[in-house]
């Protein structure tokens, strides 16, 4: 098994081990990984992502680096570090030394966010009584998922300003290892049930202990800022999405130039975005309504004007007992260029709330589309009529007996699928 340096020096960042084997690429692991006998590097492990960096062999200091893009545990307990292999591939002989170089920031942040966690998952269960259920580090942000129905806005700053003053008390964050009777004495949760090793607990001083493998910072003071950004309800609870350190910062400034730009465009305070933004929807709402109004007079007009210059004709159709019945409609087959669907429906229902009228409709202004209607209690059916149509359009659509939709290709003959569906009427 790997020995973890960082189990015991989450600050180290340098270090040397000697090589013990090559860990095969597969499907989920394509990188070749490289086993040492101790490692600093950590790898995803309870919620915490990996570190990265560089591999060199230690007696050449200024020799090729592998860079670490992985690190993973393996089922035996050891570490593999998967690594960009040059082509050709390195020989590594047994027991090489190698010289382990971890990416100083990420390692950093991740002590960060990970030690802020526990802090709010501490503040949580004192506040609210919400323990945490699980931990996931991402690369921009974090989230825990709390056992609690409903969290408000209040009670998240209430945490946020507790968990701010832990941190401004700077308190220790200290390592310990115990036994698992040691540990429950101590009253750590969550102690698996099998475990017969020492486990390592991570202790803010006064605040919480906890069982973790993970890397923290030695004072509260170090997590720095602490900035909840949202909450979510999910399945096993709510989940509270974070951000410490320089990541809090960041996500502080990057709100704070997009909540500048929203007020340049409204020529406002950044404080009055919400309210101008509720003006413009409101605003948005009210001309959406004469719109619809406008459109529906407009609408109710040309139906009128088209209904005018429609003569009626005679309809032949065969009932379903193949007796020709005879009735007396207007039948009107228009296409529009500058009509979108949503108009061309209101005029074919506008023409049907007129007795004994079919509506053959279609519009090409954006993607082609058909609308079919008859008056109520017509005898054609506008839904069978329409998946003949689509039917010859390559499209796809369909309606009731008295009123139909449908959308076809690009460049489809529309013109030719109303021709069809008219004849089908068959009016004299």
């Amino acid at each position: 098994m790997t020995e973890r340096l960082y189990y015991t020096d989450p600050n180290l960042t340098e270090f040397e081990g000697r090589f013990v084997s090559f860990e095969h690429a597969t499907e989920a692991h394509p990188h070749v990984g490289i086993v040492l006998d101790r490692t600093a590097f950590y790898p995803t492990s309870g919620g915490q992502i990996f570190d990265t960096g560089f591999l060199i062999a230690a007696d050449e200091p200024n020799g090729h680096q592998l860079r670490i893009v992985e690190v993973t545990e393996l089922p035996n307990g050891d570490i593999a570090h998967c690594v960009e292999f040059p082509e050709g591939g390195i020989g590594i002989q047994q027991g090489a030394l190698l010289r382990g170089l971890i990416d100083r920031p990420r390692r950093r942040d991740h002590m960060q966010q990970h030690t802020g966690q526990h802090l709010l998952s501490a503040v949580f269960i004192e506040l609210l009584n919400a323990p945490t259920v699980s931990f996931h580090m991402g690369d921009e942000s974090c989230t825990i998922d709390l056992d609690v129905k409903a969290i408000s806005a209040q009670q998240i700053r209430n945490v946020e300003q507790r968990a701010h003053q832990i941190v401004t008390d700077d308190v220790p964050v200290e390592i310990k290892f115990a036994t698992p009777d040691e540990a429950r004495q101590m009253g750590v949760r969550k102690i698996p049930p099998d475990l017969t090793d020492k486990l390592r607990l991570i202790e803010i001083h006064g605040h919480d202990l906890t069982a973790c493998g993970g890397t923290h910072v030695s004072r509260t003071g170090k997590i720095g800022s602490i900035l909840v950004r949202k909450t979510e309800k999910v399945k096993q609870g709510m989940r509270v999405e974070f951000v410490c350190g320089a990541r809090a910062v960041a996500a502080a400034r990057k709100d704070f130039d997009t909540l500048t730009s929203a007020a340049a465009l409204f020529s406002s305070h950044i404080y009055g975005v919400p309210e101008q933004i509720r003006k413009t929807l409101d605003e948005a709402k009210a001309a959406g309504k004469r719109e619809q109004k406008t459109q529906a007079e407009l609408a109710e007009l040309m139906a009128a004007d088209i209904l005018a210059e429609t003569i009626p004709g005679v309809a032949r159709v065969s009932d379903p007992g193949s007796h020709t019945t005879t009735d007396t409609i207007r039948l009107v087959k228009r296409t529009f260029a500058d009509r979108d669907l949503a108009f061309i429906k209101l005029l074919a229902q506008k023409l049907a709330a007129t007795s004994n009228v079919v509506a053959l409709l279609a519009s090409t202004a954006a993607e082609p589309s058909l609308v079919f209607a008859q008056s109520a209690g017509g005898k054609f059916d506008m839904g069978a009529l329409m998946k003949d149509a689509m039917a010859l359009l390559g499209g796809r659509g369909g309606g009731t007996r008295d009123l139909a939709q449908g959308g076809a290709p690009p460049g489809a003959k529309v013109d030719a699928a109303l021709d069809a569906a008219a004849a089908k009427i068959r009016v004299e």
